[in-house]
């Protein structure tokens, strides 16, 4: 750029330009998309661009917007095309006043873009920040840095799921993620291990299922990009799985007693009923 430091600012967002990078400081109003306001700020550097556009928006707008590289940004891929336009990280819109300032910067940045536009072989947008969680239908995921976990919810957790027991793996057991928004039919998180046929998501215990005011996308995706960029980083600190914390008595002995109404209401067999009791016991 011109000058390091130059800032365009545009509703929701302000583009700082930088001789290697542009740093996207999002707006945390309210009338902010939730996902940006999330995201709080984020550092693009020109290697993971593959274009920038501008062009006329709505009422009177213009859009200035970034094209990352496929495989670049573990959010936008994370995302798979499912955002809508106005939670895309990489649009700024601006009044149309400022349409000759924005084709100046946009001209900047196309002449510092590399040649190569093409697909990253690796992820050159850091991917959200560690420890994460968000609550879905039927379960709370979490997400340290070394192992994802899931502990169901008996209010929406399926009994297969709930026969499984709550699930840790390790980012080593992984081999991607798959995000399907909240926003659709059958939104869902999945964690994938190389099965080449899945279960349905409400049967699966290596998935947890949104629904309506259920793992919206401000929390799920974020989640989803910090746990494929750990799978497609990882060294070996990844392939260790955390333990857990002790769980709470008061805790157990809830579970304990759901798993009783479970078993007199011939959802658990008098085999399952036990072996679970006993891992719950366990625990104590």
């Amino acid at each position: 750029m011109s000058r390091m430091g130059d800032v365009l600012a545009g509703f929701h967002a302000a583009w700082e330009f930088e001789s290697d990078s542009v740093l996207i400081r999002y707006e945390r109003g309210m009338r902010t998309p939730k996902l940006l306001a999330a995201l709080g700020e984020r550092r693009i550097p020109l290697t993971a661009l593959a274009g920038v556009t501008l062009t006329p928006g709505r009422r009177g707008t213009v859009v200035l917007h970034a094209e990352p590289r496929p495989g670049a940004d573990p959010l936008m891929e994370a995302a798979a095309g499912q955002l809508k336009d106005g939670c895309d990280p990489y649009r700024l819109v601006l009044p149309a006043e400022r349409e000759v300032l924005a084709e100046y910067y946009a001209d900047e940045l196309r002449s510092r873009l590399t040649a190569d536009a093409g697909p990253a072989d690796r992820f050159l947008v850091p991917a959200p920040d560690v420890p994460l969680s968000f609550k879905a239908y039927d379960a709370k995921a979490s997400f340290d840095g070394r192992a994802v976990r899931f502990r169901w919810f008996w209010t929406g957790a399926s009994s297969a799921k709930w026969k499984a027991g709550d699930q840790s793996f390790a980012v080593s057991e992984l081999s991607g993620v798959e995000w399907r928004s909240p926003e659709v039919f059958e939104g869902h998180l999945r964690l994938v291990r190389g099965e080449t046929a899945p279960v349905p998501a409400d049967q699966d215990p290596a998935t947890v299922v949104f629904g309506l005011g259920y793992g919206s996308v401000h929390e799920s995706l974020p989640f989803a990009a910090a746990v494929l960029a750990a799978v497609r980083t990882r060294g070996p600190a990844a392939a260790v799985a955390a333990t857990g914390p002790r769980r709470d008595p008061a805790d157990i002995a809830e579970r304990i007693r759901h798993l009783g109404e479970l078993h007199r209401a011939g959802l658990v067999t008098d085999e399952e009923f036990s072996v679970k009791k006993a891992e719950l016991l366990s625990e104590l």
